[in-house]
């Protein structure tokens, strides 16, 4: 059996990534994403579930810092949509919860809920690991925003359901491997991710998208962070649509390496049904 590692305790929404990916894989928790990679590049697991972005909350900064040295490569993309629920313990009812934990990210995604009820919000590390701590305590009016997964693993009931402000609230997970697989064809279209540094001359990202628009290639992402510690150079990730055999997408990418110093492809991978 295949194992995939994740960020957070069991019943985070990473985990519920990994089973709607791959049901048959053993998951296995993880602190961090360092340790995340690390699991896969030492054979620890056979693959990464790593969150990229969020429809609310937006990109996740720390793993784009990660991705380029990381070593591992995109096989799949995974789109999970984030249903935050109240959870407490056994026996207690809404109206006892005075104060819920969650990860920070979650607490801004449930304020009108909070606020309409009353609660206060406390963050945590992480949301799995705080109903995991809520589950040997004896905290009455305490709860937890987290999944139903986490719910069900650590025997606390769901005191309030999908109390997210938006209904559209999704991640974006990205489903890693230490082998590449630029061979698949999807049924769906195909993306591939890549990432860039352009060259010091003048106008340089404007003429290297130059060829995605001139060649009818989509670029679905294009985002930017500072390399190295200094502010002079910057590094670029993009998700475009197609693949690298792609006529038009060759043409695109060869025109792109005229205006960059660097250009690495982390993943090429069918397009999740769940992208529209």
């Amino acid at each position: 059996m295949k194992t995939i590692a994740f960020q957070g305790e069991l019943g985070a929404y990473s985990h519920e990534a990994c089973m709607s990916a791959r049901p048959n894989c053993k998951a296995l928790p993880c602190k961090s994403f360092e340790d995340v990679i690390y699991t896969v590049n030492n054979n620890v697991a056979d693959l990464a579930m790593l969150p990229v972005e969020n429809t609310t909350y937006g990109r996740v900064a720390d793993i784009h810092r990660l991705l380029p040295g990381s070593g591992l490569h995109i096989i799949d993309e995974v789109f999970t949509r984030v249903r935050i629920n109240l959870l407490g313990l056994p026996g207690k009812k809404l109206e006892d919860i005075e104060a819920a934990e969650a990860h920070p990210v979650l607490l801004p995604q449930a304020a009108s809920f909070l606020d309409k009820n009353n609660i206060r919000g406390i963050r945590a590390v992480d949301s799995a690991g705080a109903a995991a701590a809520l589950k040997g305590s004896k905290a009455a009016g305490r709860g937890v925003l987290a999944s139903k997964l986490a719910a069900e693993i650590y025997g606390l009931e769901v005191l309030a359901e999908d109390i997210e402000d938006s209904d559209h609230n999704t991640t974006r997970f990205l489903l890693m491997s230490s082998y590449p697989d630029n061979t698949r064809r999807g049924d769906t279209k195909m993306m591939t991710t890549f990432i860039f540094q352009v060259r010091n001359i003048p106008a340089a990202l404007y003429k290297a998208m130059g060829g995605f628009a001139t060649n009818g290639v989509n670029m679905t992402k294009l985002e930017s962070y500072m390399v190295g510690g200094t502010f002079s150079a910057t590094q670029f990730y993009a998700d475009i649509e197609g693949h690298p055999d792609d006529t038009n997408v060759k043409l695109a990418l060869d025109e792109l390496s005229y205006f960059t110093q660097s250009i690495s492809i982390l993943g090429v991978y069918p397009a999740s049904s769940k992208r529209v």
